[in-house]
């Protein structure tokens, strides 16, 4: 069982949901956590990672090291998706198995799901229909990595889990308009509405499509609350449960960010919008005892103020 003072290796732990887990493993009064620069260790080197968990031995592992993206990036650059994330899964679960590393859990993402899935979505529906095509190659790779700790698991007696989140966001979220996921965008659009003559938000395609959205911190929560867990399943869903348009979303962050300022909202209609609808199925995360704590506009709110904070350093 992990405990606050077990050596915890986090892989990851610049981005989104890795420094999210580090903040709460030093929140929660963990004191031996592990982390290394990408300068010190390259996570697409097996060499490397073998010789520094063989060096190491953390006892568990959290695996949010990923290379990650919205719908642009993840379909310009779909082999640099695919080889890095392909990489980083193979050297981290292999090393892990063989430094007898037995407790680790991975990352997904909900994107590994069918682009036309019945919905809710439930992890049965895995590798039941086509893959959404922008972002395939990432889905392939995560899908991937959960096999390979459903075959360790079986074959080897580990302890591998893996946690589908839905799309998420927060504190040290990125705001590249081409590189970011949809909140994040439409969060750094507002604000420059805020501080220029302009009053008009465009949106990618036609605002119709609906996405759940979690709050990084609930992400961060489910990876402690699930590593003490005993789970028979190797993979489960963590969301909310709910979700919205892309429009809605758009109108609560205007109202949010430039409540005093009347904006227009456009469709860039050249531009994709994706799959459909995609909101998890949450009932297996809920029999375990977990659900999400942050509301939609209480989440807003903490990762508006974080990247206020940004903008004046």
């Amino acid at each position: 069982m992990i405990n606050t003072n077990s050596k915890i290796f986090v892989a990851g732990h610049k981005g989104l949901v890795g420094s999210a887990i580090v903040r709460r493993l030093k929140e929660k009064n963990f004191k031996n956590i592990l982390i290394r620069e990408k300068s010190r260790l390259d996570l697409t080197d097996q060499r490397q990672v073998l010789k520094f968990l063989k060096k190491e031995k953390p006892e568990f592992i959290f695996l949010a090291a990923a290379k990650v993206g919205g719908i642009y990036s993840n379909n310009k650059f779909k082999a640099e998706y695919i080889y890095n994330n392909l990489a980083i899964q193979i050297n981290i679960i292999h090393s892990a198995y063989l430094s007898n590393i037995k407790d680790l859990i991975f990352l997904g993402s909900s994107c590994v799901y069918p682009r036309l899935c019945k919905q809710p979505i439930k992890e049965s529906y895995l590798m039941n229909g086509q893959l959404e095509k922008t972002n395939d190659a990432y889905a392939i790779a995560k899908i991937a990595g959960i096999k390979m700790c459903q075959s360790y698991n079986e074959q080897y007696k580990t302890n591998y889990k893996c946690l589908m989140p839905t799309n998420t966001f927060g504190p040290n979220d990125n705001y590249n308009e081409l590189n970011s996921h949809f909140l994040p965008a439409l969060i750094k659009k507002a604000h420059n509405l805020k501080y220029n003559k302009k009053s008009t938000l465009t949106l990618w395609g036609n605002g119709k499509v609906k996405r759940e959205a979690i709050y990084v911190d609930d992400i961060a929560d489910a990876c402690i609350y699930f590593m003490n867990k005993k789970l028979k399943e190797t993979f489960i869903n963590i969301g909310t449960g709910k979700d919205y348009s892309i429009l809605d979303y758009a109108k609560l962050i205007i109202k949010l960010v430039v409540p005093d300022k009347k904006i227009k909202i456009k469709y860039d209609l050249s531009k994709p919008n994706g799959t459909p609808r995609k909101v998890l199925d949450v009932s297996l995360a809920k029999s375990y005892g977990w659900s999400y704590k942050n509301t939609l506009k209480e989440a807003l709110y903490k990762t508006y103020k974080d990247f206020s904070k940004l903008k004046k350093r």
